[in-house]
């Protein structure tokens, strides 16, 4: 036997009917509750967490056929096994099934018999028992896989928006964090990196979609590599435009040399790839404009769709720098030049004129990085 005991709830009004009862089914193991009638019975259904019920038919008040209908309508107790005790015939059994009995014993019983139906329809409702507790364990386990689900979607769509203009290191600590502060508006002086393609706009109208696509798929794997290498926060891509910044939303004190050494890195990158472009007839180059200055950054954009974006002069002066530069040049503002003093290698282009600036800016030309410098600044360099 289980040793959690079956329980059976006795119905009789004759307590010697329910002394032997009791007399044959508990030392088989069974736990007996007795009940002298059948608002007794019913009473004691909610609590007893009764297996089965052996029900007298004749009873005065309520007889055993409106006691087993009102079982049946009980909610939870539906199937319940219930067997009825009867002296009668097969009329009596017919209106037994009719109520909604599952078997029957007949007056005086036999003990053997007693014992066979009441071991069958208990361990039919044992198997009904397992089946419910599975089920509900199911609906337990489905709705904590539902929700495991949600959370693991919520969690990528996170993780993907920040990807999205964030390096994987910067990314791996605000998950292990949980920290998103950094996307509420806040004001941080950066230092904006902004490039794009010499003669893209020609060799787009002159080449199939297919072949643009192509290039810029070429150009934009190569720059977002060295992107993530120096841990710089991508803004935004447009077409053949770029736009990077450093020191937000990580701080790092070497910004503007982390910023001219990629530049230098990119330039060098494109060159071996225009190689290839000049072979299949395109004439592309590249241009960049770095500056240094206050912005204000944060989370801009609506539900579903949003972006991390500085905005400031200072985003205004690198695209103008970057507008400015040559096939293959590196302009940078004095405050960047002077920023890498020592790493950078370049010459003064003098003071030019921008369009939405009112004075001039002293602008230097970055044709290399100190080699010696770099080897250094690459032991704390990623």
């Amino acid at each position: 036997m289980s040793a959690d005991p079956l329980t059976i709830l006795a119905v009789d009004d004759l307590p010697q009917n329910l002394r032997l009862l009791d007399a044959v089914l508990s030392p088989r193991g069974y736990r007996i509750v007795t009940a002298s009638s059948g608002e007794e019975a019913l009473s004691l259904l909610p609590t007893s967490k009764v297996d089965l019920v052996l029900l007298d038919i004749l009873m005065p008040g309520m007889d055993g056929y409106e006691v087993c209908r009102r079982i049946r309508v009980l909610p939870g107790f539906e199937f319940l096994p219930i067997v009825m005790i009867t002296a009668s015939g097969d009329q009596e059994k017919l209106r037994a099934i009719e109520a909604g009995a599952d078997d029957f014993v007949s007056k005086p019983f036999d003990r053997s018999e007693l014992l066979a139906r009441v071991a069958s329809l208990t361990r039919v409702k044992r198997y009904q028992d397992t089946i419910e507790r599975q089920s509900a364990e199911l609906a337990r386990w489905n709705s904590e896989l539902e929700a495991r689900v949600r959370a693991q979607v919520d969690e990528l769509q996170r993780v993907n928006r920040l990807r999205r203009f964030l390096s994987p290191q910067l990314v791996d600590l605000i998950i292990d964090s949980g920290d998103e502060r950094f996307l509420a508006s806040h004001r941080r002086e950066i230092v904006v990196v902004f490039c794009d393609l010499r003669g893209f706009t020609p060799f787009a109208e002159s080449s199939e979609p297919e072949e643009v696509m192509h290039v810029l798929g070429e150009y934009h794997s190569a720059l977002g590599e060295l992107i993530h290498r120096f841990e710089g926060t991508l803004e935004r891509f447009t077409g053949d435009g770029l736009m990077v910044f450093f020191n937000d939303p990580m701080t790092c004190e070497d910004a503007a040399e982390r910023a001219v050494t990629m530049a230098v890195a990119m330039r060098d990158r494109v060159t071996e790839l225009a190689a290839g472009w000049q072979g299949r007839g395109h004439d592309l180059a590249l241009g960049i404009g770095i500056a240094q200055g206050f912005a204000t950054l944060g989370r801009i954009g609506f539900e579903g769709r949003f972006d991390y974006a500085a905005i400031g002069s200072v985003t205004n002066l690198a695209a103008r720098l970057c507008g400015e530069a040559l096939a293959w040049q590196i302009l940078v503002a004095q405050r960047v030049y002077s920023a890498t003093e020592g790493l950078a290698v370049g010459e003064s282009v003098g003071a030019l004129e921008l369009r939405g600036f009112s004075r001039p800016i002293r602008v230097f030309d970055v044709t290399g990085i100190d080699e010696s410098r770099a080897d250094r600044e690459s032991e704390v360099m990623p």
